[in-house]
């Protein structure tokens, strides 16, 4: 991989040294300079202390939704039912399940659910789930007006070594991406992280979906790719994320079903996994912001 240092010729191409011009040096600027100079130069929103606490509250609640919704989740459940249950918890929340009625087509339900080579966006319907499966659930509310976007996996009964295998190195790589957080790390060193874990371990990045901003809307810049990149954008405290790895047991390619535009699904129909939190970056390196905690 490609790195770059304060010397070279800017990745923009206007001619200045990387350190003259995108190479910003927050400790010398306030957090109002800071917030002008993301929004002008990336069109990205550093949020301020009452986003933070709206956006909080959002992602504390997708959390409480996701963990109720993935304990349903078991055999002869279909994922119909399980989205009928999560829609009731966001209504008696007095949130918004974001994805109904999101994008073009509009997406038909209230939750994703991805099962075995889905890779994200699955639409609940009415298969009951079996014995060996592995399933997504991915959740994303707006409370107040400010989104929280998190997703688990869930294993029902046992599974073969293979899914066990995908949903273990998908979960690790998103630890381990969230654990080098903090002030003045570069974007693409999270794609570094993660797929020279996945590729240590036999498995590939899918490279088709992104991880994105996300808390005053639903999907904001920056993007945060999962698989190597050359994105130097470096993380800026205020900015809220989400990390999302997608991570495959056989290749990388995947395509999107042409009935209902929204379904993604592996080329060699071999299992794929993901689990995703939305972070925020602080001081003193970040926060989760899903957690139950």
């Amino acid at each position: 991989m490609m790195m770059i240092s304060r010397n070279d010729p800017c990745w923009c191409q206007s001619g200045q040294k990387w350190k003259k011009c995108h190479f910003p040096n927050p400790g010398s600027q306030s957090q109002t300079e800071l917030r002008a100079q993301y929004l002008k130069k990336h069109g990205i929103v550093l949020k301020t202390g009452e986003q933070i606490q709206g956006i909080r509250h959002a992602c504390h609640l997708a959390a409480q939704i996701l963990d109720k919704t993935c304990k349903m989740a078991k055999k002869g459940v279909t994922t119909n039912a399980l989205n009928a249950y999560a829609h009731q918890l966001h209504l008696e929340a007095g949130a918004i399940p974001a994805p109904l009625g999101y994008g073009e087509p509009p997406f038909p339900k209230s939750i994703c659910t991805s099962l075995n080579e889905v890779i994200c966006h699955g639409i609940p319907d009415d298969t009951p789930l079996k014995e060996g499966d592995i399933l997504n659930i991915d959740v994303t509310c707006i409370l107040n007006g400010y989104y929280g976007d998190c997703s688990r996996m869930v294993a029902i009964g046992q599974v073969d070594p293979e899914k066990q295998k995908v949903i273990d190195v998908s979960y690790e790589c998103l630890i381990r991406s969230i654990a080098l957080l903090k002030p003045g790390m570069m974007i693409f060193e999270i794609g570094n992280a993660i797929e020279s874990y996945a590729t240590a371990q036999g498995c590939s990045v899918v490279n088709q979906f992104v991880g994105h901003g996300t808390g005053i809307d639903f999907h904001e810049p920056p993007q945060i790719p999962h698989h190597y990149n050359q994105i130097f954008i470096p993380l800026a405290v205020g900015m809220t994320f989400t990390i999302e790895p997608m991570i495959n047991a056989g290749n990388r390619p995947g395509y999107v079903d042409s009935r209902d535009h929204w379904t993604a699904r592996t080329m060699d129909g071999k299992p794929s996994a993901q689990w995703e939190h939305t972070l925020l970056i602080t001081e003193k390196g970040h926060e989760i912001l899903t957690c139950l905690n």
